[in-house]
């Protein structure tokens, strides 16, 4: 998708600190944390969300939850982590490309408070 944030991201054309990637998968830094360590993992491929997800883009979304073991370890997040998606605008997702929040380095109660 040409105006998509997230695929302009992946493209280069808005910068971002990245903390991973490889063919299928970038994550980077979020600008708003919600935590001390705040990471959003997205697939390459434009998927709008969630409910978009079949049996012909699955197999990213797998590539993704594998990026995430692979983050936790490379940032040493040995005490736990929380992964979150949103979706659709009720869900509160606010960009139209799925994405995975990884909040780590502190206590993340449940409900969230």
């Amino acid at each position: 998708m040409q105006d998509c944030l997230f695929c302009k991201i992946v493209r280069g054309e808005i910068l971002s600190t990245k903390v991973y990637e490889d063919n299928e998968v970038y994550a980077f830094l979020d600008i708003d944390p919600q935590a001390p360590f705040h990471t959003i993992i997205i697939p390459k491929q434009h998927i709008s969300s969630a409910a978009e997800i079949d049996s012909t883009n699955s197999q990213v979304i797998s590539k993704v939850f594998e990026a995430a073991a692979k983050i936790a370890k490379q940032e040493n997040l040995e005490n736990g982590f929380r992964i979150v998606n949103n979706c659709g605008a009720d869900g509160g997702q606010t960009v139209g490309h799925i994405h995975f929040h990884l909040l780590a380095r502190r206590n993340l109660a449940w409900p969230p408070g």
